[in-house]
């Protein structure tokens, strides 16, 4: 989509050299990135009388060049994005030092196909944060209450598929808390936070309808489920990151967004899963919730 410019003021758009100049040092100013001085301080130099020396306005290439070294054009070197669910590039960037769940993928290995029955070891570990902390989990009350909400359009959208009801449950807490107007800074929307790529890529077109949203959320991770061989930590992870972002880095991506949103959604899972007239094992496993009324 192209972008408007916002006209210059009539009094800078004349044809004479006045004119000519103020424009001139907007431009450059705008392609330096630097702040104009105010209209006070701008000398206005008259037109020249006739047989005066004419005015000439120079520009040093060589200068011009190292300013420019200096303020690189926006969006130069940003990394494409990571996969159809990547975060925007800011919560991209492997963090630097020490992250806030650091203490958990010390114990569970971030490594893709690391070993089988990975999934009981990173639900132990939720519990052994440094001083007895464990990774915070939904409310029961409060996922009662989406279940109570949703319930059927969850069930309806993996019947047939690869993907447990109770993970869906699970991440619609973490991703929304259950508002299906809700809109991330990236874009997401709706309960299950499609991005518009991820939207259109599984044919829902209001990601703002609770059933479409979930549909199109609980195909995906089908797909993911497919993608990395029922692999829950890796499905999770790209989920948040993208499936490219989970294939480049061999594992769970060292973003502090990704690291944390991993076990955030297995603590919802270990709440989930107790909705469940039979509580799943695999999060692949199918599940009726267990609701009154």
């Amino acid at each position: 989509m192209s972008e408007q410019m916002t006209p210059f003021p009539r009094r800078l758009r004349g044809s004479g050299v006045p004119g000519r100049a103020v424009t001139l040092a907007l431009c450059l100013a705008a392609l330096l990135g630097q702040a104009l001085p105010g209209m006070a301080e701008i000398k206005r130099v008259g037109v020249p009388k006739p047989g005066e020396k004419r005015l000439t306005i120079q520009i040093d290439p060589a200068e011009q060049a190292r300013a420019l070294a200096v303020h690189p054009r926006v969006g130069a070197g940003l990394p494409p994005e990571a996969g159809s669910q990547a975060p925007p590039p800011a919560a991209v960037a492997a963090a630097p030092g020490p992250l806030p769940f650091d203490w958990y993928w010390e114990r569970v290995s971030p490594t893709r196909g690391a070993q089988k029955g990975r999934l009981s070891e990173a639900l132990a570990a939720l519990a052994m944060g440094p001083g007895g902390r464990a990774v915070p989990a939904p409310r029961l009350a409060d996922l009662q209450a989406i279940a109570a909400l949703h319930g059927r359009e969850i069930l309806a959208a993996t019947v047939g598929t690869r993907v447990s009801p109770a993970l869906v449950l699970a991440m619609i807490g973490v991703e929304s808390s259950g508002r299906v107007d809700v809109v991330s800074s990236a874009g997401a929307v709706g309960l299950m936070q499609l991005i518009p790529a991820t939207a259109a890529r599984f044919g829902v077109t209001d990601a703002t309808d609770p059933a479409q949203n979930i549909r199109g959320g609980v195909a995906y991770l089908d797909w993911l489920m497919g993608e990395f061989e029922h692999e829950p930590l890796m499905v999770i992870a790209a989920y948040n990151a993208g499936e490219n972002a989970v294939k480049s880095a061999g594992g769970v991506p060292p973003y502090a967004e990704t690291r944390g949103y991993v076990p955030k959604v297995l603590a919802a899972w270990s709440v989930a899963r107790g909705l469940c007239l039979t509580p799943p094992e695999l999060m692949s496993d199918g599940c009726v919730f267990a609701l009154k009324g």
